[in-house]
């Protein structure tokens, strides 16, 4: 009895190695048959079309903390405006000027596309991180080819840190008032 369960087995596994081989053989020569795709086909499917206004700009909003920015980019030499004001006059710390072309740098655009934003809420850090955010999304809908590296700079994740609401019966959001004993 073992001798026949052994031998059906072997039978099945023969069987299972012939299909396989039959179905490999198989595909190669469809594949044979096959047009070639070209990878500008494959990008035309794949890839959204450019959201561009009439103007030809492309508007994103992008947020941080508290901070909301509305942004608007179009074609070019490079400046940036906020809230009507310059940006070294808006943002006079160059590290929040370095964060508005961060977005630019990865994307290899640096000085193509001027950019008009308005920025609300929050402080200064966290307008410059929405005009980011903004920056990053209006180039992804003005060139859709460019949301790969933007989107592993981490430029597209919205930093949804905000600050914790206060609590009754505290002083502030976890903080206690004073303990008397007596």
């Amino acid at each position: 009895m073992a001798d026949e369960i052994r031998s059906l087995e072997d039978l099945k596994a023969g069987m299972a190695e012939a299909s396989v081989e039959a179905s490999v053989e198989a595909s190669v020569e469809a594949s044979v048959d096959t047009v070639e795709v070209t990878e500008e086909a494959i990008v035309e499917i794949v890839l959204p079309e450019p959201k561009i206004d009439d103007l030809g700009r492309a508007y994103a909003t992008g947020k941080r903390k508290d901070a909301v920015a509305r942004v608007w980019i179009k074609p070019g030499s490079g400046k940036i405006t906020i809230n009507g004001r310059d940006q070294e006059t808006y943002f006079a710390r160059p590290v929040l000027r370095m964060m508005l072309q961060q977005p630019f740098e990865c994307a290899e655009r640096k000085d193509q596309y001027d950019v008009i934003a308005t920025a609300k809420g929050g402080g200064l850090s966290g307008q410059a991180g929405a005009v980011r955010h903004g920056i990053s999304k209006a180039l992804v809908f003005y060139e859709p080819a460019l949301r790969p590296p933007l989107k592993k700079g981490g430029f597209l994740t919205r930093d949804s840190r905000v600050v914790e609401r206060k609590k009754y019966g505290r002083a502030k959001a976890r903080k206690s008032f004073q303990f008397s004993k007596r």
